[in-house]
């Protein structure tokens, strides 16, 4: 029979993230603001919505989802989003200070040929604000950062 899952404490990362949020992000949403909606699953997956323009006008909506595998030892997750039809798939940790996780996944190289290897950061840089960093790893090995958002809690 299946283990049920139960909330651990690295969960507490995740919990951070539940409410309303708005996400400024000027190289990826032509300078509109997006929103975000983040609820909780029983405390176990977060479910994050985002909604907004693309700088080409277009609408678009995103599905982040994220949780704690424990047989792993990991936070995994997915995302989806409107203008793209891939599925990005999250492994990742958190690191010491307790305000970043560290999410990994493989995804279309941006020459189109192949995939290539990204790092994707959630930083909380206080409780009711929280950096969004994409960057793609180099042929040395070091990631260079191409997409930075802002997100500020909606009180």
């Amino acid at each position: 029979m299946m283990k049920t899952a139960e909330v651990l404490k690295e969960h507490s990362f995740l919990e951070r993230l539940v409410g309303d949020w708005t996400v400024t992000a000027p190289d990826m949403s032509g300078g509109e603001p997006w929103t975000e909606t983040v609820r909780s699953l029983h405390g176990i997956w977060f479910v994050a919505e985002g909604t907004g323009r693309m700088p080409d006008g277009k609408e678009a909506t995103s599905i982040l989802t994220l949780g704690y595998n424990d047989a792993k030892g990991k936070y995994v997750g997915s995302w989806i989003g409107s203008m793209m039809d891939y599925m990005w798939v999250y492994e990742g940790a958190v690191d010491a200070s307790g305000n970043v996780l560290d999410l990994y996944t493989t995804g279309p190289d941006f020459n189109g040929e192949g995939l290539a290897d990204y790092r994707e950061q959630i930083i909380f840089v206080d409780a009711d604000h929280r950096t969004f960093v994409s960057s793609a790893k180099q042929p040395d090995g070091s990631w260079k950062q191409f997409m930075e958002a802002h997100y500020a809690r909606k009180i």
